[in-house]
């Protein structure tokens, strides 16, 4: 495992532990289709395939419109939009 790596899984992990709790929700990808939350997908895409910013920017994306969908369908209330770097993640305020 490259130094990016073992970085960004640093980051994910500081990020699962200490902010997302707070949240108390998970992200709308999470939210619309089930399964593992984009921190978790990403951190495992990480472990097997190693950084890549296509893979991240393509699950971010899907999330932002897993977002739309709860929008329009009237699923869990997600408002609001955190960046992260260039990537938009969509979040629920208050």
């Amino acid at each position: 495992m490259v130094a990016l790596d073992t970085l960004a899984l640093t980051g994910i992990a500081l990020y699962q532990r200490w902010l997302s709790p707070h949240k108390g929700f998970r992200c709308a990808h999470a939210a619309f289709y089930g399964g593992a939350s984009c921190s978790a997908t990403i951190a495992q895409t990480i472990r097997a395939e190693g950084l890549s910013l296509a893979n991240i920017t393509a699950r971010l994306a899907a999330c932002r419109q897993a977002y739309g969908h709860l929008q329009v369908t009237g699923g869990p209330r997600v408002r609001g939009v955190c960046c992260c770097g260039p990537l938009p993640i969509p979040f629920r305020c208050g």
